[in-house]
């Protein structure tokens, strides 16, 4: 579910992510809306975040990279590697 929302900014702060977003070719929203998410962090619903210390990974960083390690697999099963 998602929600939509309307936020006033002061001029100082549009104005910043104005410039950074044009830097990157990017909108406003996109930035606010990324700073937004990644300074909530466990606001975002992860299903293995519960999982998270419940077993030894071998020294692996499964809690800091699981959502990479998750994508680099799917990766290698589209393209046929993992067979």
């Amino acid at each position: 579910m998602t929600h939509s929302m309307t936020i006033e900014l002061s001029e100082a702060v549009y104005q910043s992510l104005s410039k950074e977003a044009e830097a990157q070719g990017r909108k406003v929203e996109e930035i606010l809306v990324e700073r937004l998410v990644r300074d909530a962090p466990g606001q975002i619903d992860d299903p293995f975040e519960k999982l998270i210390g419940a077993f030894d990974s071998g020294g692996m960083n499964w809690a800091e990279k699981h959502d990479e390690y998750l994508g680099e697999n799917l990766m290698r099963e589209i393209r046929g590697e993992n067979e």
